[in-house]
């Protein structure tokens, strides 16, 4: 039984229905911000909570592995409980768990309510973009689809920044209740004036609970085999044996929907072309933008020493520019051909990561003002024409579906991209290092540069160094390797974002918006 997804009703006024998309614009947010405030302030919490050092990313990782699973299930989910009250729901229990996690005394009690923030927060993506093509008519599509995908993208951009302010000036519960009265405020919103719809009880006594236990083993073993494979090696017998459970619990998990007349997930949505190329598309902006996230704080931070407050400020510009760009993006979108702006968009943001690959250990703000405005420019012909694409041309009752895929996608490119950055950091610092002190020896001016080494010492010289001049460089070295790589990393960003291009092309062209 397809379900019954009821639009805007003439009844209500335009600006009753977007007050209720804006409350699940707000739900959204929170959950997307949750992630990055916390990143930014794991030593202050595993110090106050005396947590080991090596179970620290699991304060991380548990929200993520909720999230991950939870996200395609949204179409299930909202099958049974309707828009509306699924995310009424779901906010409601990010709110609990938010509370829960600034409550708790030990290390095991916030893992526990991080499961449950990160399933709950899970839900709200999805069903933010999936209520784009629901509540609003055709016309209306591009400037809802533009406030959340501002929002989904300028979280992660503004998180290190009101991370770094809420645990310098409060302390770092205010990570977690910062979520309470936002959450509580969106929940009233959304139960008052998100339309009703029609829900479908059958769900639960359908419910193919083989199928969800092989989609969230799947799903968890590939986070975890991505987490610990920069560091335990890719051949290592535990990533492997990650991977070989993701295989195999993926492949069933696939046949058995394939072959289910009301699976969990729909996957019958990639026969569509469009939704095809779209998900492709998501997939790849996964990669650049959640890379370019990460790579930057990794830089300065590492390399320039800076806290969060003083990165929060530099990524900034990011979401500035992403912002003075949304009205223009808007008006394309709905003049322009979604497949041209895609190319553009992903060529722009191609360029804006490699001009990244050219830093130096003396690189700070200024040196990344204008990469970032290029990728700030570029992000919204990212994010919006792909979601047209993907989501526009499909029947309103595969939407929630859809949409809970086409975000996974997303997710799945980030946790994929920050692997490969990490395992590029950790394998190619070393090589590159010996390599600068190779060139350092053999008197190379242009490697004393670029270390910041006293060039009077290099002019010239052929061959070891003494003791000091050894003590004096070996730091400046490590520090320059770690550059490098972190520049290879930006390369292979860029490339593999600009390799979205190629699948462009063989979408149909959508409707404009």
């Amino acid at each position: 039984m397809s379900v019954e997804v009821e639009a805007a009703r003439p009844d209500r006024t335009p600006a009753i229905v977007w007050l209720g998309f804006l409350a699940m614009c707000v739900g959204m947010f929170m959950a997307i911000l949750d992630v990055q405030v916390v990143a930014t302030s794991l030593p202050t919490i595993q110090s106050a909570l005396e947590i080991d050092p090596d179970q620290m990313s699991w304060i991380q990782t548990a929200y993520l592995i909720a999230e991950v699973i939870a996200i395609p299930l949204t179409g299930l989910l909202m099958r049974l409980l309707t828009m509306r009250w699924l995310f009424v729901a779901a906010i409601t229990l990010f709110v609990i768990a938010s509370a829960g996690c600034a409550a708790s005394g030990s290390f095991g009690t916030l893992v526990a309510w991080r499961v449950l923030q990160g399933f709950s927060g899970g839900t709200l993506i999805p069903s933010v973009f999936s209520a784009v093509f629901i509540l609003f008519p055709n016309k209306r599509q591009a400037l809802a689809t533009t406030i959340a995908g501002v929002l989904a993208v300028l979280a992660p951009t503004i998180g290190p920044i009101v991370g770094g302010w809420l645990t310098e000036t409060y302390s770092w519960h205010w990570l977690f209740l910062i979520n309470i009265l936002p959450g509580i405020a969106s929940a009233v919103l959304a139960a008052r004036f998100l339309p009703r719809q029609a829900a479908d009880p059958s769900e639960l006594r359908h419910l193919d609970a083989v199928s969800l236990v092989l989609m969230a083993t799947a799903l968890t073993s590939l986070e975890l085999s991505l987490k610990e494979a920069p560091t335990s090696g890719w051949t290592s017998a535990y990533v492997l044996s990650l991977l070989a459970v993701c295989l195999v619990s993926g492949g069933a998990f696939i046949g058995r929907t394939l072959r289910r007349r009301r699976p969990i997930v729909d996957l019958g949505n990639f026969a569509d072309r469009n939704f095809l190329v779209g998900s492709v598309l998501s997939f790849v902006l996964g990669i650049g933008l959640f890379g370019s996230v990460y790579l930057m704080p990794v830089f300065l931070a590492f390399v320039r020493g800076h806290d969060a407050l003083e990165i929060g400020m530099t990524m900034l510009v990011t979401g500035v520019a992403q912002l003075i760009t949304a009205p223009v993006a808007v008006a394309l979108e709905k003049r322009m051909d979604a497949r041209l702006l895609s190319a553009v968009g992903f060529a722009m943001f191609a360029i804006g990561v490699g001009m990244s690959a050219f830093q130096d250990p003396r690189s700070d703000y200024d040196a990344m003002f204008w990469p970032q405005v290029v990728r700030g420019v570029a992000i919204m012909f990212c994010l919006l024409p792909p979601t047209r694409l993907a989501l526009g041309t499909l029947p309103a009752d595969r939407i929630p579906d859809a949409s809970g895929l086409f975000n996974l996608m997303r997710n799945l490119g980030g946790a994929i991209g920050i692997a490969l950055i990490d395992t590029i950091i950790y394998t190619r610092s070393e090589p590159l290092g010996q390599g600068l002190w190779a060139r350092l020896q053999a008197g190379d001016i242009g490697a004393a540069a670029f270390v910041g080494a006293p060039l009077q010492a290099i002019s010239g010289h052929n061959g070891s160094f003494d003791a000091d001049t050894t003590a004096l460089i070996d730091p400046l070295i490590q520090t320059a390797a770690i550059v490098q790589a972190i520049d290879e990393a930006w390369m292979v960003v860029a490339i593999l974002t600009g390799c979205a291009l190629l699948c462009v092309p063989f979408a149909r062209r959508p409707a404009p918006g």
